[in-house]
C-alpha cells in the first residue's frame, strides 16, 4: 500500500512546517556556505539568566531574541545583547511597525520552527516564506563573535559577525541593523 501525496497548499506556513531544519541540517548548511562555527552542549536553558549560569565561559556577544508581531500580523525577530532592556514602544516607533507584542509559541513554531527558549537568528533557515523581518542590535553586532542556540536550547553556537550576516542573507532575508540606544 502506498501513501497518497498530500495536495499542494497555498498556505506558506504549511510548506515551512514540513521542511523544518534540525541542528544537524543547520550545521550542514553553515558548512555548505563555508561559515565556520563552534558549538558547545549544555543543559537546556529557557532564560538569559539560566544561560549565563550554565553555558560556562564562551567568548563573544550573547543575545536575547524576541519574536514580535503587530496587530496586522507582521512579524519581527529582534536579536539584541542579552542584558539590553528593550522598550517595545520605542522600538516599534523606531522601525515604524505600530504597536508590537510578543508572538505566541504557536506562531513562533509556525514562523521559525522553534520553541520559546530556543529563539535564534539561525531559525530564519525555517522561514522560507520570508514572513519574519530580522532586526539586529548594533551593540551586539559590535562583537566579532556572536553566540546563539542552533535551533535548540541545549547548545550554543559561536559564529563570526560577518558569517551571521552571510547566513541570514543566504536564508533570503535582509537584516536591519538598528542602534537601540538612539531614539
Amino acid at each position: 500500500m502506498t501513501d497518497a501525496a498530500a495536495p499542494p497548499s497555498d498556505d506558506p506556513s504549511a510548506e515551512s512546517a514540513s521542511a523544518r531544519h534540525t541542528t544537524d541540517s543547520l550545521m550542514a548548511r553553515l558548512a555548505e556556505l563555508d561559515i565556520p562555527v563552534t558549538t558547545v552542549a549544555h543543559p537546556p536553558v529557557f532564560t538569559v539568566e539560566e544561560a549565563k549560569s550554565l553555558r560556562g565561559i564562551l567568548p563573544g556577544g550573547h543575545s536575547k531574541n524576541l519574536f514580535l508581531r503587530n496587530k496586522k500580523g507582521v512579524q519581527w525577530l529582534l536579536v539584541c545583547e542579552e542584558d539590553r532592556a528593550v522598550d517595545l514602544k520605542a522600538f516599534s516607533e523606531r522601525i515604524g511597525s505600530g504597536r508590537l507584542s510578543f508572538g505566541s509559541p504557536e506562531r513562533l513554531m509556525t514562523a521559525l520552527g522553534v520553541i520559546p527558549g530556543a529563539v535564534t537568528p539561525f531559525a530564519l533557515i525555517n522561514d522560507t516564506a520570508g514572513a519574519v523581518q530580522p532586526v539586529l542590535d548594533a551593540g551586539l553586532m559590535a562583537h566579532d563573535v556572536l553566540n546563539f542556540h542552533p535551533l535548540n536550547n541545549s547548545m550554543t553556537t559561536a559564529i563570526g559577525r560577518d558569517g551571521l550576516l552571510r547566513f541570514i542573507e543566504a536564508c533570503g532575508h535582509t537584516p536591519q541593523i538598528v542602534d537601540l540606544d538612539v531614539p
